[in-house]
């Protein structure tokens, strides 16, 4: 059994090597981890802490120009050899530590798909903004696909190798977490929601997604509801 980890990466160089240790560190009982970073074209110090790198684990691929984190996930994906896979940031905003009951949930339990809800237990984290964004998002993803989904944005998503790799991803951007999403839920197969730790960073730390990106994941969600 192995798990592999996907993580894009875009300038990332004040965070990069402490996630890094935290994937190595964790304990996922057992099972081989792969660790499939694929840099999208950073122009900090990335590329240069990523080159020194010596992990006989670790996957690395680049992007000659910022392709975004769909195009970087879909290629990921398409280099995995693990039978299960796992999305992770490269920021620290989510703790591997989360990973063994995440695998838990499909090595020991009837589950196909997992997702890691930063909100399941009712938590608020980070700017009330994006939380009711999510919620927001998350809500009108139940009513679209009668099911329940409490973090739809999650960036934990887990699966079994067949499911990720035969979904045809057409996403390059931010909305490829509401197209997989539409997709699963659109094939009748079941997400299981596995309560998580969350660490939210700021802009000025360094985090991307704005909030033109809920506008295109709210689009993204009745397009692959109803038009494809």
């Amino acid at each position: 059994m192995k798990v592999s980890i996907l993580m894009p990466v875009y300038n990332e160089e004040s965070t990069l090597k402490k996630i890094l240790k935290k994937i190595n560190e964790a304990d996922i009982g057992g099972v081989k981890k792969e660790i499939v970073i694929i840099d999208d074209g950073s122009t900090d110090k990335t590329i240069q802490i990523l080159n020194n790198l010596k992990q006989d684990n670790i996957k690395i691929y680049y992007n000659k120009n910022n392709k975004g984190k769909g195009y970087s996930i879909k290629k990921a994906i398409r280099k995995a050899s693990g039978n299960i896979i796992i999305f992770q940031d490269a920021d620290l905003e989510y703790d591997p530590n989360d990973y063994k009951k995440l695998l838990d949930s499909i090595i020991h339990g009837d589950n196909d798909v997992v997702y890691g809800s930063r909100f399941l237990k009712g938590n608020i984290k980070g700017k009330i903004s994006f939380y009711l964004g999510n919620k927001i998002l998350s809500l009108i993803t139940s009513m679209l696909y009668f099911s329940r989904i409490t973090d739809m944005e999650t960036c934990y998503k887990v699966f079994k190798k067949d499911i990720i790799k035969n979904i045809k991803i057409k996403s390059n951007d931010f909305a490829i977490e509401p197209e997989i999403t539409s997709r699963i839920l659109k094939q009748n197969i079941k997400i299981k929601e596995v309560s998580i730790s969350y660490y939210p960073r700021t802009f000025n730390q360094g985090k991307k997604i704005k909030w033109k990106d809920g506008l295109i994941a709210l689009k993204t969600l009745v397009y692959y509801r109803f038009f494809n």
